[in-house]
């Protein structure tokens, strides 16, 4: 029987199929259990434990299916990413997820470690199908005959605890990084937030008659609507069936991510001369996302796209004399940290914030020179924070790969863990 592992089977070890350690079940609980989810990251855990699940349960929960301590817990759309594990937990889960109680002796930490191993992830993904990755799902059948590598029961338990060990050392290491990059962050939103709306004299006289939301600002700016000291243009609405004019390059409000502009994947719209001019983008126009999952996000344009126009959910914001689009820039950052978009949007659907809106938010604005000097600032302050925390990054990479690499050597019998006579 053909395994998910590239080598040969250690002395000792078995090959059986999983249908003879873990036989698939539907029990229904009745509601009142605690809602279980599986995380690529953590397995099998309460869905109150984090905060990053925004998959919202049914209103009733009378068809969510019983799990119980030692049960394996597999998301059938999401297997080939390493969604599946063995509960640590009582519980019940979407009755989207197939649940599996073990059968034999199988030492549940070594299962949960060997299913949850590169070497399983591939063979799910080899076993999963579907139009796209995002809508694959595992075929139950073919996961039943999975060939499972089982060690004698001493040596399951012996790889388990050394797991345990490795693996808890590596976890904190990780932690302590994530837990730094997070500092980082908000030490770069801290220094981005005080010095838009503080300048960088922290003697400078304040004015206290800015908008409570802005907080004082010095004395001798001027606080404006945003379109008093940019022009707001909201971007060309995709319809195929009824443009007109030749197929030109647009931003997309995908384009814009959190770290800025990316045209890695660029699609094209057919827009007419007019178009062109009307929605140009040159260096120096800031480009928002008005509505959808990343509206509020901004990047300013540090070159001319010369030909290519921007979408209905992006807006296109053209500093007029006297004013930075850099500065607007850390400014719309700012206003985003502060969750004032979320005041503004209307969540008729999805949330947005119109280039009406937009324009009509406040904004602190000291002379074109003092921007220049703020936004000089700021660059060289996050380009320090920026360079930590791509090592933080990193650091935390790296120990994922090794966390990995040490489980399927371990699962794999590809390193000798000791085993207690």
């Amino acid at each position: 029987m053909q395994g998910p592992w590239s080598d040969g089977v250690p002395t000792g070890w078995q090959i059986r199929p999983l249908w003879s350690e873990f036989r698939r079940g539907k029990t229904l609980g009745d509601g009142s259990e605690e809602l279980l989810s599986v995380y690529r990251d953590y397995g099998v855990i309460p869905k109150s434990s984090r905060e990053d699940n925004f998959n919202k349960p049914s209103e009733d929960l009378s068809k969510y299916q019983r799990v119980s301590v030692g049960d394996l817990v597999v998301n059938k759309m999401k297997a080939w990413q390493g969604s599946l594990g063995i509960s640590n937990h009582d519980g019940i889960v979407s009755p989207a997820y197939f649940v599996y109680k073990a059968t034999g002796t199988f030492e549940p930490r070594f299962a949960h470690y060997l299913l949850r191993s590169k070497e399983y992830a591939d063979h799910m993904a080899a076993i999963s199908s579907g139009i796209r990755p995002n809508q694959w799902d595992l075929d139950p059948a073919q996961f039943a005959v999975t060939p499972l590598l089982v060690p004698p029961p001493a040596e399951q338990r012996a790889i388990a605890d050394y797991l345990d060990r490795e693996t808890t050392q590596i976890d904190a290491f990780i932690a302590k990084n994530e837990e730094l990059i997070t500092l980082l962050t908000e030490r770069r939103a801290s220094v981005i937030g005080a010095a838009v709306t503080r300048g960088l004299d922290e003697r400078v006289e304040l004015s206290m008659e800015s908008p409570d939301w802005i907080g004082p600002v010095p004395a001798a700016w001027s606080v404006q609507p945003i379109k008093s000291a940019y022009s707001v243009v909201v971007g060309k609405m995709l319809n195929e069936s009824k443009s007109e004019g030749d197929p030109v390059p647009y931003v997309r409000a995908a384009n814009i991510q959190p770290d800025g502009l990316d045209l890695s994947d660029v699609k094209e719209m057919k827009a007419t001369a007019a178009d062109r001019r009307a929605l140009s983008l040159r260096s120096g126009d800031v480009v928002f996302v008005e509505g959808g999952g990343g509206y509020g996000r901004s990047d300013y344009l540090t070159q001319d796209l010369p030909g290519w126009v921007f979408q209905n959910h992006v807006i296109r914001l053209r500093s007029r004399p006297g004013h930075d689009g850099r500065f607007l820039n850390y400014w719309l950052q700012h206003v985003r940290r502060l969750g004032h978009y979320e005041a503004l949007s209307a969540f008729a659907t999805i949330p947005n914030v119109s280039g009406d809106k937009l324009g009509r938010i406040e904004m602190p604005a000291p002379p074109l020179w003092e921007q220049r000097e703020i936004v000089k600032h700021i660059e060289e302050a996050c380009s320090r924070i920026d360079a930590a925390v791509a090592v933080a990054q990193r650091s935390v990479e790296l120990a994922r790969e090794r966390r990995a690499a040490l489980i399927s050597a371990a699962v794999t019998g590809k390193i000798d863990v000791g085993v207690a006579a």
